[in-house]
């Protein structure tokens, strides 16, 4: 029997569709992403610290370094940040004073 080619009009492979894409398309896929990545770090996190009845956790309750870093840098690229405001004394620290310009 005879092969027959593929249509011109058959499915595209994925890097050819993601080619088509505009740049503003993309950008909202990216958003997405890094929006999904700060849901889900995040939910992850919650749960260390809920207690949920039916399942027993350890004394220490897990360490969450790595999803705590990939939180911080995920809403980092929305430009938030989840620093403290206090330095080490507790004192909060003063915004600098602006040099006023001499005429």
């Amino acid at each position: 029997m005879e092969q027959t080619n593929k249509k011109e009009g058959a499915v595209k492979s994925f890097l050819a569709k993601v080619k088509e894409n505009t740049e503003e398309e993309l950008q909202i896929l990216g958003t997405f992403v890094r929006l999904g990545v700060v849901i889900w770090s995040g939910f992850i996190i919650t749960l260390n610290y809920v207690e949920i009845p039916m399942i027993k956790k350890g004394q220490s309750g897990g360490d969450i370094t790595f999803v705590a870093s990939v939180f911080t840098g995920a809403l980092a690229t929305f430009g938030l940040t989840t620093s403290n405001s206090k330095n080490g004394n507790g004192t909060t620290p003063k915004p600098p004073e602006h040099k006023k310009r001499e005429e």
